[in-house]
């Protein structure tokens, strides 16, 4: 699974990671992606979407129907 959201779009940062003796690292900071399913009445089918923990709490206050505009308003596929 990508760690990409559908809804927000955030994907992974990258960076360094620095130790004691400040010898630097790549890494990568990675979004909290979540891959969920919700029912689409408008549909009638569940969809199921890869979302990061904000874009979740984000469908909890717009509603999925206005979520699944924004995911095709952005040209990705539900």
């Amino acid at each position: 699974m990508s760690a990409h959201c559908q809804l927000t779009g955030s994907q992974p940062g990258f960076g360094n990671a620095i130790s004691h003796s400040h010898r630097r690292t790549s890494r990568r900071f990675d979004p909290n992606v979540q891959r969920k399913r919700y029912w689409l009445p408008g549909e009638g089918r569940h969809v199921r979407l890869t979302l990061s923990a904000r874009a979740i709490k984000t469908i909890d206050a717009i509603g999925i129907e206005a979520a699944v505009a924004r995911i095709r308003a952005r040209g990705g596929k539900v």
